[in-house]
């Protein structure tokens, strides 16, 4: 039965995250036919709205309002619900990235509906729509479906692929104005750590590092690595809590959890909890001196050495194969 969907876009310096595409092909599978509307929030960011109809919306909305220049959870939720009122959808889609795990549970309480987060694939099981999503940290899935109310899911970054460009798509875009008051929380500006690189949640592929690269400049042959791949370099809770990186760089079951196309584990010896955030990798290679390293049952490649030595070994190769030499 065909739905009209709406997708939730987000906006992260000025440009729309990769899973906002992602989330639209989502929209367009569970719309069976019928309509995807983007919704767009922040401040004058209609210019946005057409990469949303290029990626297969069939329609934007925007709602412009100086209250939403940064995330905050009662400005975006006022200015959202607000859409939902006008636009009445059988389903909503988001990202189940920092800012949709803080915003999707308080819409569903206000939408009195049930909320399936963590998404990783939507099937069709004739009309009913199915939502795939893992659980005990990867280890087994489940398969969920509403049966009544709002279709209301939240898709995990890099799982879902978006829909092919087509930049002749035209779809009308709106611009409507929100009532947006009693704010409990105001963000005046935002200083950011700049880290530089690929954002790690979205990337398609991963350096990371453990207890082994030693110390902090152990990183650096893993950053020339991840920038020759145009990768995201990520690290182990042993070398964040050892100094080695920041925390924004964990990966693990308390830190952030990845599904890039390939993954590269550096002196990662493969604690439990590491695997919880990157098992779902769709290549993993380990590199690490300790042949009975836990990472290696993880892996579809396993290197037996010295990081330090089998790592700039990588580099060289890949340069002369991706021929990138002028970029040393």
């Amino acid at each position: 039965m065909a739905k009209k969907v709406l997708v939730i876009a987000e906006v992260r310096n000025g440009e729309l995250r990769q899973v906002s595409y992602e989330a639209i092909a989502a929209g367009q599978k569970i719309a069976d036919g019928g309509e995807v509307v983007g919704v767009i929030l922040g401040e004058k960011v209609d210019g946005l709205a057409n990469s949303l109809i290029h990626y297969g919306a069939d329609r934007v909305v925007v709602v412009n309002h100086s209250s939403l220049k940064y995330y905050t959870t009662d400005a975006f939720q006022q200015a959202i619900l607000k859409v939902i009122d006008l636009e009445n959808p059988q389903g909503i889609i988001l990202g189940h990235t920092a800012q949709g795990k803080d915003l999707s549970p308080r819409l569903a309480i206000k939408l009195n509906t049930g909320l399936i987060s963590d998404v990783i694939a939507v099937e069709k099981n004739g009309e009913e729509d199915v939502f795939i999503r893992p659980i005990y940290s990867g280890k087994a899935f489940e398969r969920k479906k509403i049966k009544k109310g709002i279709i209301f899911a939240a898709i995990r970054p890099n799982n879902i692929n978006s829909l092919k460009k087509d930049e002749s798509r035209t779809g009308e875009v709106s611009i409507i104005s929100a009532d947006i008051k009693d704010l409990r929380t105001m963000v005046k500006d935002v200083v950011r750590k700049v880290t530089g690189g690929v954002d790690l949640s979205e990337a398609k592929v991963i350096v990371s590092g453990g207890r082994g690269v030693k110390k902090k400049d152990g990183f650096e042959p893993l950053k020339e690595l991840a920038d020759l791949l145009g990768g995201a370099v990520g690290a182990s809770r042993g070398a964040c809590d050892a100094g080695y990186c920041d925390y924004s760089l964990q990966i693990g079951q308390t830190g952030k959890v990845v599904t890039p196309e390939l993954y590269i584990a550096c002196g990662i010896s493969g604690a439990i909890q590491h695997l919880a955030g990157m098992s779902n990798s769709k290549v993993i290679v380990a590199i690490n001196k300790d042949p009975e390293a836990p990472i290696f049952k993880a892996a579809d490649y396993g290197i037996v050495g010295d990081l330090f030595e089998i790592v700039p070994i990588l580099t060289e190769e890949l340069k002369k194969v991706l021929k990138v030499e002028e970029l040393v």
